[in-house]
């Protein structure tokens, strides 16, 4: 019921888009991320007041990368820190590149579909689950 994918990204790849083509070439339809270590050079990051959107645009260690991924949709958060050990944190707005490398594994749910639907009290797409027909 719970599978297990090792995925490494090197310097440059663009970490949102890697994720999409893993999925999809695994056909994975739900999963999330177990661990993730590694550094980015750009990352741009939504803050919670769902409105101020920062860009960091040098190297920072990831501290965490934590979420969920479908086949439609990611919900991703992730925590950076940079040289003086300053942790920053927030919504992965669509672009993570990366700095040095970044190994991720990914959990597979096997008995789950996930999908994200557009929820009218929160305004965004949110995540639907399903259990997965045979």
């Amino acid at each position: 019921m719970f599978f297990c994918h090792a995925l490494r990204l090197k310097p440059g790849e663009e970490v949102i888009s890697c994720l999409k083509t893993f999925l999809d070439r695994n056909q994975l339809q739900a999963a999330c991320i177990v661990s993730c270590v590694g550094s980015t050079k750009f990352t741009k990051l939504r803050l919670a007041d769902s409105k101020t959107v920062m860009e960091f645009n040098k190297p920072h260690e990831v501290v965490s990368l934590v979420g969920t991924l479908s086949r439609d949709g990611f919900h991703l958060h992730a925590s950076i820190s940079d040289e003086e050990a300053k942790v920053f944190g927030g919504h992965v707005m669509g672009v993570m590149e990366v700095y040095t490398t970044m190994e991720l594994v990914i959990g597979e749910l096997t008995h789950l579909q996930f999908t994200r639907e557009y929820d009218d009290d929160s305004g965004y797409k949110e995540l639907v689950i399903k259990q997965r027909e045979t």
